[in-house]
């Protein structure tokens, strides 16, 4: 069984902010494959995708962002998911737009959804796709940066960035991480 969470902030204010890309990439991976999103024994909504004999959880946690640990761990244990067969989507501001990272593990990165999902589950080690929502402005708060909406240049970037992390998160049930990982990271520097 694996376990996909996309991070965001829950609520139609928040809806297409950079703070919810995780959300997004979730709620596209639902449409694509007709799953509905139910009450979970956790403070999230849940999706089953069978696919391949395998169960995939998709999940989104109904915490705001920088609370979004525990939820995610409570699945973790409820449904007895490896860290390995874990997988977290999240923006990352440090990240030019539209650039995807998978890592098997690491730092937060200053991402205090990230570091709420560390803390809960005890370790940094846990696979992680971040998308790349760049920073903006450096005199901007970050916080108003992160929960601002994409600007109308910008949204072209992010939505092909949001359909190319679906794909990656399909890929990654299907071959596995470390193929994933190389192709999609060799992706973002060949198109740079």
């Amino acid at each position: 069984m694996k376990l996909v969470a996309g991070l965001g902030n829950p609520g139609g204010q928040y809806r297409g902010t950079r703070h919810n890309v995780g959300f997004e990439v979730v709620d596209l991976l639902a449409r694509r494959h007709g799953l509905a999103f139910e009450s979970a024994p956790a403070d999230a909504v849940l999706a089953k995708w069978r696919t391949n004999g395998e169960v995939v959880l998709v999940a989104k946690a109904l915490t705001f962002m920088n609370l979004s640990g525990p939820a995610i761990a409570e699945l973790v244990r409820y449904y007895r998911v490896s860290l390995a067969d874990l997988l977290i989507v999240s923006d990352d501001v440090n990240l030019p737009l539209g650039r995807l990272r998978l890592r098997p593990g690491g730092s937060e990165g200053g991402h205090n959804g990230l570091r709420s999902v560390a803390d809960a589950l005890g370790t940094v080690d846990y696979p992680r796709l971040r998308i790349g929502v760049g920073r903006g402005d450096a005199q901007r708060d970050l916080a108003d940066h992160v929960l601002a909406r994409f600007e109308k240049d910008e949204l072209s970037g992010i939505e092909g960035a949001i359909a190319r992390a679906a794909d990656a998160v399909e890929a990654w049930i299907q071959q596995g991480f470390e193929t994933v990982m190389n192709a999609y990271n060799r992706a973002n520097e060949d198109s740079t």
